[in-house]
């Protein structure tokens, strides 16, 4: 497939699999404000841009999958819980648990720890040395949880695959409030999941049928 081709097709998986709840979406559209206020903090504050980025758009993100999306047998696309899990292309939502307790241990560390990783953090002497260094280390961990799993799609799938993942990963908040903008709306009119009509209208090529 062309790269085009690749990013849609794996943009349509994801929704389909794992957006089906308008209570998700709509987590997804907070969060996806949440991401662009961050990359907009990375230019004037890297610390405070993860600490966005974390605390606010990815805890909500997540609390969209593990807590509103079912998990059950999926009707609409005849596949379980266990199937999409499989065959997922980016984090599957055990792998996302570990994730996030790596995330919630590093403030941790670094409040009973004199952790200045070789110098490159200021000594944690302060609460607000503690918020920012925090920060930073968060910065680095989503770099590494990204790289690491581009490269193990490099190995799966092949390269396009993890540069068409990683595009899509990075390109995901302004893509989720094209698509879910609308979803408080659908949620207020008490339609609580998207029967994925307008989506299935255009299945794209190599996708299974």
């Amino acid at each position: 497939m062309k790269f085009r081709d690749e990013l849609h097709l794996q943009r349509w998986d994801d929704h389909r699999f794992y957006h089906q709840d308008r209570i998700n979406q709509t987590c997804h559209l907070i969060s996806a404000s949440c991401f662009i206020t961050s990359y907009l903090l990375l230019l004037i504050n890297p610390a405070a841009a993860a600490i966005v980025g974390w605390t606010l758009a990815m805890v909500v993100r997540q609390i969209g999958h593990f807590f509103f999306e079912s998990r059950s047998f999926d009707h609409l696309n005849q596949a379980s819980h266990e199937h999409k899990e499989m065959i997922k292309v980016g984090y599957n939502l055990s792998k996302k648990a570990i994730l996030l307790c790596i995330w919630a241990g590093i403030p941790i560390l670094l409040f009973y720890t004199p952790i200045t990783v070789f110098g490159l953090l200021e000594p944690t002497d302060s609460f607000g040395q503690l918020v920012t260094n925090t920060g930073l280390v968060w910065l680095w961990l989503g770099v590494i949880a990204v790289m690491f799993r581009v490269v193990q799609l490099f190995k799966s799938s092949g390269v396009q695959s993890g540069i068409v993942w990683m595009t899509k990963i990075l390109s995901d908040p302004f893509h989720d409030i094209k698509i879910y903008h609308k979803a408080p709306l659908f949620l207020m009119r008490g339609e609580r999941y998207d029967d994925m009509t307008e989506w299935y209208r255009e299945i794209p090529a190599g996708a299974a049928q």
